[in-house]
């Protein structure tokens, strides 16, 4: 099977066909570093991963370039640093590393570049200034503006007729405007306001033209792939074609575009207002377990629907996926001294990949492999199975801890490993003297601390329920 994706551009799934095998290119809008990431903020990060991973899988690591900015300068960022009192820099800082770190936890490796729109200044001042020479954008009271109407197919990718395009862009109707579909390139930064010289003024860039440049820079004219949620398809997305094939005279921008659903909460859509906003940083410590083993349940329950269709987060749904990770690190647990045949590759899981980004299935089929471990005789054929759940694991980027910090790693327990241990050896010589009243005690005390004991053959092995 070949990799096939679902194109925003052509509303139907296509057979995926890189411009260059040798250097697949795809680029994701990232996070506006103003605040802490909320958990639908980490949707697109965790889904675009698992895109990345199945490129590697296919052209190899070396033939892939992903690319995740940073936008680090925008208006939100402004004024979240006056209301904060700290400079922009200590802001956009501390908030980015945050977000590496959130992500982290949820598995999320770093993608091959990350550039900041802080850096890329003198592109974005360079393609304003080249619209305005090829007619594509004007100048008006300090401001460049995109002249929607110099671009006869503006609109082609939200396909959004003119009155829902301007409704959509909320978008200032000013009277420096020539239409009130025109967006902003460049504004004027009035006072202290952060900002850059270029020729119309002290300013500072619009949100959409940030991506166009990092993505020329990184990626070159027309790349191959480029994701991010449906809320940006318009105007973000939209105006980033628009800007980029008339700046650089070329019909396509991206050559496929890739686009997440929404997340909601209980079925409403998150709100501070309702008490269900939540971000990643929340989730990880409401968790009992490692940080590291709470982002694994948290990227399951984000794996766990369809990456094209609203995901409702619920308590359920995070059991769920609770329970089925225990069912997956159960079965490795019972391959513990078992050698993984690395040679082994999940093929049915990468099908599934292939399948239009198809986690749900994928996740499915590793489960199935898991129960399939449980009952395997051999140890060829059980190398074999756990080569496949470590491959699996990985291109899901689930099943990256060990058995005993899934098992027994908690995050907040009053009762450490130590102590367990200790209680352990107090009922296996309470049993010996036969005080089997003691030794129910423990047992019972520690399973409502949530500590399971399992006697078996080799003594007794306890993990976290």
């Amino acid at each position: 099977m070949t990799l096939h994706l679902y194109n925003t551009a052509s509303r139907q799934k296509e057979e995926f066909v890189p411009s260059d095998p040798k250097r697949v290119g795809m680029y994701v809008c990232g996070p506006t570093v103003y605040d802490t990431a909320h958990i639908g903020n980490a949707r697109p990060a965790v889904v675009f991963d698992v895109l990345a991973r199945l490129l590697r899988h296919i052209y190899g690591k070396e033939h892939v370039i992903y690319v995740r900015n940073i936008t680090d300068v925008e208006d939100k960022i402004i004024e979240a640093a006056a209301e904060n009192g700290e400079t922009i820099a200590e802001l956009t800082a501390r908030t980015t590393k945050a977000y590496h770190d959130d992500m982290g936890a949820l598995g999320v490796d770093l993608p091959d570049r990350e550039p900041k729109a802080t850096e890329h200044i003198d592109g974005m001042i360079n393609m304003a200034r080249t619209l305005i020479e090829k007619g594509h954008a004007y100048e008006a009271e300090g401001h460049v503006l995109f002249d929607v109407q110099s671009m006869p197919n503006y609109g082609g990718l939200s396909q959004r007729n003119r009155d829902e395009m301007i409704e959509g862009a909320r978008v200032e109707v000013a009277p420096y405007k020539k239409d009130p579909a025109d967006f902003v390139l460049w504004k004027p930064s009035p006072g202290d306001m952060m900002g850059w010289e270029s020729p119309w003024g002290k300013g500072r860039p619009g949100w959409h033209i940030e991506c166009s440049v990092m993505s020329k820079a990184e990626l070159g004219e027309v790349f191959d792939i480029h994701g991010g949620g449906r809320d940006l398809i318009f105007p973000h997305h939209e105006n980033e074609v628009a800007q980029s094939c008339c700046a650089n005279d070329t019909e396509t921008y991206a050559r496929y575009w890739v686009h997440n659903g929404f997340l909601t909460v209980d079925g409403k859509k998150m709100s501070k207002s309702l008490g269900n906003f939540f971000t990643v940083r929340d989730l990880l410590g409401l968790s009992t377990k490692l940080e590291k083993c709470a982002g694994e349940i948290y990227r399951f329950v984000l794996l766990n629907t369809d990456y094209r269709q609203p995901l409702n987060w619920t308590e359920d749904g995070v059991q769920n996926a609770e329970n089925s990770l225990n069912t997956l690190y159960t079965a490795l647990q019972k391959l513990e001294g078992v050698d993984a045949d690395l040679s082994q590759t999940a093929d049915r899981i990468v099908e599934h990949l292939e399948n239009d980004i198809d986690t749900p299935f994928a996740l499915k089929e590793l489960i199935a492999i898991a129960k399939q471990a449980n009952v395997a005789e051999g140890d060829d054929e059980k190398a074999r199975l756990k080569g496949q759940l470590v491959h699996g694991g990985y291109l899901l980027g689930i099943l990256q801890q060990s058995v005993d910090d899934w098992f027994k790693g908690g995050a907040s327990d009053e009762l450490d490993a130590d102590g367990i241990e200790a209680l352990i050896q107090e009922r296996i010589e309470a049993r010996q003297n036969k005080d089997f009243a003691r030794s129910d005690e423990i047992r019972d005390s520690l399973k409502e601390q949530g500590i399971i004991l399992e006697d078996g053959p080799d003594g007794t092995t306890w993990k976290r329920g």
